[in-house]
Parts: structure tokens; sequence; C-alpha cells
């Protein structure tokens, strides 16, 4: 086997590469020779090849593309093969029959560029100063958008529009007759100049965009009278959207008007459902608007580099959420001492800050809860005697660091899963976190290791049931264990609450849609969405849990069932030193935490204060046993009051609630931002050094950064 031992995926486009090329050198071979029916079938099976390659394996072609073998070449190679063979093939005539079907070829790549240049156009046009969603857009006059192979698919074009013209050309030369190249040709030609005026029509008043200066006039008029206050500030890849997410209902939650600014124009449909608007300012300059608006506050889940842009903007205020708390360092990051204040769970972080030295002042530290995690319902006892302990194991990244102590998933989580699956009353669920793997490839090998263990105790399970029954067992095994599945209508309902869920949480788009189609369409929201959304959400995870066998171990990586859903049907948490643990304590339920730091216990409870309630498991997970023993019999659960301990002193008093205490502390440091603009107003603009513009020169100057990073 010439590809064995090769990922899947990199032998799929291995194969698919050799293909390629060795339909070229077919092709070659077929047009020196020349042989007709092997030139025939050399060009129309490398031109279909390439056609699937662009559907299903876009990143083997962009790796062709840096190489500089992109569409272009790859086609006009071919092109120029077949016209190679042509002057081979007896009975056509190169000056009276091949000339003419030279330059009918060369227009068609002439035409080719000239729709390149008014996509360019059309694309510029319709990119816009300013993102939004859930603003009511209709003054901007929008129109949608331009057929997608017309505007943004330019490799798809090339090669659909060369259908004809290959066609044609091979016609000829089966056949040495030159009409056939030349209506191939000609309908190439009529095609590609059709699609040029066509797209040229949205540069013509009734579909261009506005000008950039008219979209800031109507950006800066909305904000005037939309009058935002508080708001949630975000910057960042493709897969850190939920850094944001997790802040949404408690941004909408407060009192005063909110309002979501992201830098990343992709990041625009990634933020969940929500009726806040939201807006996205991509430049500097741009973003300096918000100076002039009644914006308070801003609420800051992450930092980034672009971050500090934000930051200049004297008039708002600006408060450090972060997106979750835990023992490792990130959670300590210098870069917060460049925040008005610092907001924290509970009194373990303000510890933490002022242990940590890295000149965040005591005074700047504002406790105030995690008013997100009130849909994690309370410890109630231990699982049913008999029945099944449903054990949830979600382990956080490896993180950008190397540091193995960071995940267990490389040193411990084979381990964990394995001693799991051993005792017959456990059901798992597995919830890796999403970035597993992005930095460290021996953590993206062992997730998938750990999830083929899970699925063969499946399997097993369902094989020893199969065999039992097949002995007059009643299809269970030794331990009395049904494999049964839930009927039909389980995943009936589950299909028609999705379908409910999906058409409010989200907006359908055409293929062709692009973000100016996309703000057309997701402009003011109807009166009582987010409600509608969040009973919707409720009656999926409820479907969704009815729908799976309740003795089947779960391998669960899609955003839904988020992290909290999962803390409400699990007995147990095992994972690692992470937010996720501080975040499950509100439950008070018995946890465990994996040590792959190489430090002792009493050590690693020294460290990290947030293990001291939860079972320490080793990197051989012989703790496992002890653990389950624990959770299934109170009495042997000798934690349970360091807990509700623990609870506190991470996530604050329950009482006032969470969220009382995040909007009091929302309110008083808008407070300030009014206290500020007052001095201001007092001291007299005469009095006030001009520093905005220098502030704006001064950012313009810099580079923007690439979107995700």
């Amino acid at each position: 086997m010439p590809f064995a031992g090769i990922a899947p995926r990199r032998a799929v486009q291995l194969m698919a590469l050799t293909a390629l090329l060795a339909a070229y050198c077919a092709q070659l071979i077929g047009a020196l020779k020349p042989s007709v029916p092997l030139l025939v079938a050399a060009a129309a099976g490398g031109l279909a090849l390439d056609l699937y390659l662009q559907h299903q394996q876009p990143g083997l072609l962009s790796l062709l593309s840096r190489v500089r073998f992109d569409i272009m070449v790859r086609q006009l190679l071919r092109d120029m093969l077949i016209l190679f063979g042509l002057l081979q093939i007896d009975g056509i005539e190169p000056l009276k029959e091949q000339s003419p079907l030279t330059v009918m070829l060369l227009s068609t790549y002439l035409l080719h560029f000239l729709i390149q240049g008014v996509t360019i156009m059309v694309r510029r046009d319709r990119t816009l100063p300013v993102v939004t969603r859930n603003v009511d857009v209709s003054a901007l006059g929008l129109a949608p958008a331009p057929p997608r192979i017309l505007a943004r698919r330019s490799s798809h074009r090339l090669l659909y529009l060369s259908v004809p013209v290959t066609v044609g050309l091979l016609t000829t030369a089966a056949t040495a007759d030159a009409v056939w190249g030349v209506l191939g040709l000609a309908i190439s030609l009529a095609l590609s100049l059709g699609g040029a005026l066509y797209l040229a029509t949205w540069l013509l008043p009734g579909k261009r965009t506005a000008d950039d200066q008219r979209v800031r006039e109507w950006f800066a008029a909305w904000l005037q009278e939309y009058r935002p206050t508080v708001g949630l500030y975000f910057s960042g890849g493709a897969t850190s959207a939920y850094q944001a997410n997790m802040w949404v209902s408690t941004l909408a939650a407060l009192d005063g008007k909110p309002l979501i600014v992201l830098r990343e124009r992709f990041m625009v449909q990634k933020i969940t459902a929500t009726d806040v608007p939201i807006v996205c300012l991509p430049k500097v300059a741009d973003l300096m608007l918000l100076e002039h608006s009644t914006l308070k506050m801003l609420l800051h889940p992450a930092n980034s580099g672009k971050t500090s842009q934000v930051l200049r903007i004297p008039t708002i205020k600006h408060a450090f959420t972060n997106h979750g708390e835990s023992d490792k360092l990130s959670s300590c990051n210098p870069y917060a001492k460049a925040y008005d204040e610092v907001w924290v769970a509970g009194p373990a972080a303000r510890d933490r800050y002022q242990l940590a030295d890295i000149g965040v002042d005591d005074h700047d530290v504002v406790e105030v809860g995690r008013p997100q995690l009130a849909p994690i319902l309370p410890y109630a006892g231990p699982p049913p005697a008999g029945g099944l302990t449903t054990v949830l194991y979600a382990p956080t990244w490896e993180g950008w660091d190397g540091n193995p102590g960071n995940t267990s998933v490389v040193l411990a989580g084979e381990n964990i899963v394995r001693e799991l699956l051993a005792d017959p009353a456990v059901r798992l669920l597995y919830k890796p976190h999403p970035l597993t793997g992005s930095v460290d490839t021996r953590a993206g090998e062992a997730n998938k290791r750990i999830q083929a263990m899970i699925a063969e105790a499946n399997a097993a399970m369902v094989a020893e049931a199969t065999a039992a029954g097949a002995n007059g067992a009643n299809g269970a095994d030794g331990e009395g264990r049904g494999v049964a599945r839930p009927g039909p209508q389980a995943a009936e309902e589950l299909a028609r609450v999705q379908a409910e869920l999906d058409e409010l949480a989200t907006t359908s788009f055409r293929a062709g849609a692009d973000e100016v189609e996309r703000m057309l369409m997701q402009s003011s929201p109807e009166a009582g969405r987010a409600e509608a959304v969040e009973a919707a959400t409720a009656a999926w995870e409820e479907a969704y849990w009815a729908s799976l066998p309740a003795w089947e171990h779960q391998v669960i990586t899609d955003s839904r069932p988020g992290i909290y859903a999962c803390f409400n049907v699990a007995d147990v948490l095992v994972s690692d030193v992470s937010s996720v643990i501080s975040d499950y304590l509100t439950s008070e339920k018995p946890y465990a935490v994996a040590n792959t730091s190489g430090l002792t216990e009493a050590e690693f409870k020294a460290e990290f204060p947030t293990v001291r309630a939860g079972t320490v498991l080793g990197p051989k997970a012989k703790q496992v046993p002890a653990l389950l023993r624990a959770v299934r019999d109170p009495e042997q659960d000798t934690l349970v009051r360091a807990r509700a301990e623990l609870k506190e002193h991470l996530l604050g008093p329950s009482d006032p609630p969470s969220l009382v205490r995040f909007n009091a502390a929302a309110v008083a440091l808008c407070a300030k931002a009014d206290a500020r603009a007052a001095r201001m107003d007092a001291r007299g603009e005469s009095d006030i050094p001009s520093q905005r513009r220098d502030a704006a020169e001064e950012m313009e100057l810099e580079p923007e950064e690439p979107a995700g990073v």
C-alpha cells in the first residue's frame, strides 16, 4: 500500500494530487504521439478532477496555489496541451483552423481578467467601514449581493466556463472538425461577457452601496439615536467566539442600553443569538467614533492586540471580566492593569491578583460573581442505587506555553477514560475543549484515541447485549445494563425543536449572500425573540438528552449542548485546572482534577486552591474507583463542606445574587464615566490639551492586524 501509515485526510490529498499529475502526463503523451483517445480522456478527466477538488479538497488546492500552480496555471496548461495535440492531428490545418481557435481561446482568458477587475471593484464597493447586526440599516439602501460564482469564486468560475471550451476542443480533436472548437469557445465567450456585464450592474447607482463617508455619518447618527451606555468589546480568532458569547446574556440583562463592539468582520455571525445591537468597526479611525457617543463603559472578556486601541478613548470606562477564572497564570495577566477595573467572581481571584503582584491595585478589583452560572442546577444527591453514574470528563486544551500540566489529555486522558469505562455502572460524557490539538499535535492525537476508545466501548456493549439476547438474557449484559434505544418519536421531537430553535436563533442566508446582504437581512430583531430563543434552547436540551440512550457513552464536540447543560446531567466532573472547575462548583457536586504537572498532591493543592475540595487524579488515574465510591455513597463523600466553602471563596456569596452585584458594579462604573465627563466640562475646552486628533492620527499609522489574530 503506497499510502499506508498516512493519516486518511493526507492520504486522500496525496491520491488526488497523484491523479492530477498523472492526468497531465497522460495528456502530454496523448498530444505527442498523438493519441486522440488518450488526449481526450486525460484532458476531460483532469478537468473533472479539478472541479471535484474545488468542492471537496479546497485545502489541497490552496497548497498548490502557494507553489504557483493555481487554477489559472492548471487550466492554461490543460488548454495549451489540447492545442498542441491539435497540431499533431491529421486533418486540422494550423493556419486556417487552429489560429482562430487560439485567438478565441486567448480571448476567453482576457474576459476572465475583465471579470476579475469588475469583481474587485464590486467587492471594494460592498466592503463597508461598519458592519452591523440587529440594527436597522434601511436608510443605507443596501442591495442583495451578486451571484457568488461571479463575485467571490473566481476559481469555480474559470473552471465552469472552461467546460464548453474543453468539450469543444476535444470534440474537434476527435472529429478533426474545427467547428466544434469554435462553438465551445463562442459559448464560453458569450457566458463570460454576459457575466461581466451583469456583474457590472452592481456598480450602477441602483445597486451601488453608500460610500464610506455616508456610512460613517449614518452610524454616528444611529449612535446618537440609540444612545448606548453599556457595551461588550471583543476581538479574537474564529475559535474564540465562546469567550464573548458567555457574557452576552449578562450584558443584555444590565440596566441601560447595551451594545456589542467587534473588530473582525467574520465575528459578527459568530456571536450567539441576541437582540443586542452588534457593530463591527475594523479600522481604528472608525472605532474612534465611539468617543462621541453616549457609551460609558465596556466589558472586556479577553485581551487582544487591538484592545489597546479602544482603551485610548478617554470617555469610556473599561472593565476586564475575563472569559473564566482559574488558578492558571493566564488568569492574572499583567495586561489587566490597563483597565479601569478588574471584575472577578469572588475573594479567591482578588487574592490571586495580589499574590501575583502584577500592578493591579486592590481597590480596582471588584467582586461581581458569575451571573451566567444561574442555569446550573444545585446538587440533588447521589445517583440512584443500582443506576448509572454519569461522569463528565471535560479537559481543557494545551495552552500556548506548552506546559504539560495544562491539559490531562496527553499524559492522563486515555488512562482516565480507561478507568471510567472499566466500571460497568458509569456513563461517560466526554467534552474536550474546542481548541484541543490546535497547538500540540500530541493532544489532538490523544483526543482522537480517546474518542475511538469510547466508540469501541459502546460497540462492545451492544455486541454483549446482542449475544446475551441470543442466549435468552433479555438483551442485557451481565450487569443488567440494557441497551435499548429511545423510539423514533424521541428523534422526531428533537428534530422539531431543533428546527424551531434554528429558525429563532439563526438567519438563513442564500449561498451567495455577502456581509452587506446579511446586514440587510439581520436588521432590527422582532420583539420578544430573545425570550423565545431561551425557551427553545431549554426545550432543545431536554429533547437532546431524551433522544440519547441512557446507557450510551457520548462524545460531545458541537457547541450544543453547552458545558452548563452537561453539568446538569452529570453526577461528577473530571477536569483540569481551569475555569470549568470554578463554574462547576456552583452546583457543589463532587469533582476531580487531573494532576499532570509533576507536583506532589500536597504541592498541587497548595499551588492551585481550586483543587482543594476535589479528588486529585494522578497520570495513571488509579484514584478513579475511590472517586466513584464517594460519588455513590454520601457517607464516603468527605468533601461536602469543603466544596460549599470553596464555592463561596471562588464565586462570592449567593445573596445578593450575582446578577444584582454585577449590575451594581456596572452602574457604579457608568457613574465614574459621568463624573469624569462633568469634570471635563467644568474645566472648559480651552484648558484641555487637544489629544483626540493626535491619537487618531497615531493609530492610523499603526498597521491593521489580520483577521483572526
